[in-house]
């Protein structure tokens, strides 16, 4: 094992510098993580930290890493340099702010804190220290989200001018043994799912100007149904459907709907409307996923050549990884796509339509980063 700049390795043609990882919690998402970053030779996860220390041994042996221990012992490694933060959302700011002190650049998973407050307090840690703060979602770095970013820049579809983002029901009751997480505050779909919507449309449009929102709370308790349920009803303590106009710097609106409550739906995940056309845009919580066009005058969809390779292996779940190879590639002097600016700005977007009411009418977003750069298709 060996810190950063004293070995490279090759990813892409390109010569990276090794530089050792950290990850903070070893729930659901960890193995989507662990094999993310399997796939990043340069990027060697050396140490795993959980409360539950079962729970960081099984994983530890799983993926080969060679040291677990509490998060104290993490921070103090000098080998690692990137701390993956993917606590409980409630967990993030404080084990963020922790690991910049600590001298270690973060990566976070989604959202970036659990309120705007505290999130913005890590923008700060972060610029005082001297490190460099990464969030999720990464999937727009993938190849749906960049063969859509290209058929945008290209103009394929004229000038974009509306767009159209819809979550349903994710029908975690009948699925999560525990699923009392989601309907509490720091939960819901537009925190949940909304994320990865939000990030796509930016991805594609750039920063959201203004918002106008509503919410609504159809059920009060939900029966839980899962095989394995740990408990038999789920009490629903945040509004679990919201709808939101978004306005976009550039002029385009886009019409949101973040449900728990939809069932089913034949509406599309997302869709881009311009003066020549219409994009449709996968499921922005995967990367790989084929994105259709239909010009002005075409009888059919068609579907689009990827813009770059394909982004994860077969089979492609579970599958994240690649905004901590973004902050990494960022230290050595690359465009830094999943930044904490832009990860802060989706959490601002998210907090205007999951806050909002009709009576407050149009809610100004603070925030106004750069859209992020185009990945460049590999030699």
């Amino acid at each position: 094992m060996t810190t950063s700049g004293t070995t490279s390795s090759e990813t892409g043609g390109t010569t990276r510098t090794r530089r050792g990882v950290g990850i903070l919690g070893t729930g659901v998402i960890f193995r989507a993580y662990a094999r993310g970053l399997s796939t990043q030779p340069h990027l060697p996860v050396l140490r795993v930290a959980d409360l539950d220390e079962d729970r960081a041994r099984a994983a530890a042996a799983e993926w080969d890493i060679p040291r677990i221990g509490t998060a104290e012992d993490l921070l103090a490694d000098p080998e690692i340099e990137i701390v993956v933060n993917i606590t409980p959302p409630g967990a993030h700011a404080a084990l963020t702010d922790a690991a910049l002190r600590a001298g270690k650049h973060v990566y976070v998973e989604k959202p970036l804190a659990a309120t705007v407050a505290d999130a913005e307090r890590n923008v700060a840690t972060a610029r005082e220290t001297g490190r460099l703060l990464g969030g999720a979602p990464d999937t727009f770095l993938g190849t749906a989200g960049q063969t859509a970013r290209t058929a945008v820049d290209s103009g394929l579809i004229g000038r974009p001018f509306a767009a159209t983002s819809f979550v349903r029901s994710s029908r975690a009751e009948t699925w999560h043994p525990e699923p009392s997480f989601l309907f509490r505050a720091g939960g819901g779909p537009v925190l949940d799912m909304g994320p990865y919507h939000v990030a796509a449309l930016v991805n594609l449009l750039g920063p959201v100007e203004r918002v106008v929102s509503a919410s609504s709370r159809p059920e009060q308790q939900l029966l839980v149904t899962a095989a394995d349920k740990r408990i038999d009803r789920v009490d629903v303590e945040i509004d679990t459907h919201s709808t939101a106009i978004l306005q976009f710097a550039s002029g385009a609106l886009a019409t949101t709907m973040y449900s728990f409550d939809v069932w089913d739906t034949e509406l599309p995940h997302i869709e881009v409307y311009g003066t020549e056309g219409t994009l449709a845009v996968p499921d922005p919580n995967y990367f790989d996923e084929p994105v259709r066009i239909r010009r002005r005058g075409e009888r059919e969809w068609r579907e689009l050549p990827a813009a770059i390779a394909r982004t994860t292996p077969e089979p492609p779940h579970p599958f994240r990884g690649l905004g901590v190879a973004d902050l990494a590639a960022a230290l050595d002097g690359e465009p830094h796509r999943t930044s904490a600016e832009f990860a802060l700005h989706v959490l601002h977007v998210l907090a205007a339509v999951q806050e909002g009411s009709l009576d407050d009418g149009v809610v100004a977003i603070p925030s106004r980063p750069r859209r992020p750069a185009a990945v460049a298709p590999q030699a």
